[in-house]
């Protein structure tokens, strides 16, 4: 099954006014490739601002997190999902390794965030990967599993179609050091082996990205394997140029040459 190439930027805690405009600017100009999605994750206070430089353009805008809970209420500085539609965001990072070590998120509060996401109307991209320590320990596979299985168990395969999982080995993220081709490939296999595990035909279709120290350099080598159907790019999404090329890099029409 054709999956859709996504480069997604998480811009973490960076970002102006005068930033997000120099940024909308050079990616509008630039001669980005038909066949991939582009999607922007930006700091709440800035989402409404990218969505209206970039409304002319096919260039979603995402937010990268939001509350596990569904209604509105008494919980100071959190922001909902229904919050993020109503504003125009289209997806919502979940899960990043920063927030499940800076912020104990827990599987299960991944879980419920994914829930209200997709409650919401908006496409959770889910974050899972391994420390160093654990990659050494030969123990990849089953933090991954673990990870998973929080988020696929007991939702049925209609409920996760929306969902898209960022492969980030938390090694390599922010590091400079990303994985090779091969481990990325090597852990995106496992990656769709166990969606299928659950559902072959959503295995097919849900789109698997790669994100650690993704940058114009690396990542035609990372997007040659099979199940790397894009990237979550980090520090090289905030400059537009970089972003550009890196969707370039995953234009099938490129791969096909």
């Amino acid at each position: 099954m054709k999956r859709t190439p996504l480069i997604a930027g998480n811009w973490k805690m960076h970002g102006s006014r005068a930033a997000i405009d120099r940024f909308a600017g050079t990616l509008q100009a630039a001669d980005l490739p038909g066949g991939v999605e582009l999607l922007v994750c930006v700091p709440f206070v800035y989402l409404q601002r990218m969505r209206s430089v970039l409304s002319a353009s096919t260039v979603a805008v995402g937010a990268q997190n939001l509350a596990g809970e569904v209604e509105s209420g008494a919980f100071t500085g959190e922001v909902n999902g229904t919050m993020l539609a109503d504003i125009g965001c289209s997806h919502v990072i979940v899960g990043h390794s920063e927030r499940r070590a800076l912020y104990g998120e827990s599987d299960g509060v991944v879980a419920r965030k994914v829930d209200a996401a997709l409650s919401a109307g908006l496409r959770p991209i889910l974050c899972i990967g391994e420390t160093l320590e654990q990659r050494d320990a030969g123990e990849t596979e089953a933090v991954l599993q673990r990870q998973l299985r929080a988020v696929l168990d007991d939702r049925d395969a209609r409920t996760l179609a929306p969902l898209t999982i960022a492969y980030e080995p938390v090694w390599a993220i922010g590091t400079g050091h990303s994985a090779s081709a091969e481990q990325a490939q090597q852990a995106h296999d496992f990656i769709r082996e166990q969606i299928a595990a659950k559902d072959v035909t959503l295995s097919r279709s849900m789109r698997l990205l790669y994100g650690g120290s993704v940058k114009p350099d690396n990542a035609a080598g990372l997007f040659a394997g099979d199940d790397v159907d894009g990237a979550l790019v980090g520090g090289a999404s905030l400059d537009a140029a970089s972003f550009s090329n890196i969707a370039c890099a995953a234009d099938p029409a490129r791969k096909a040459d």
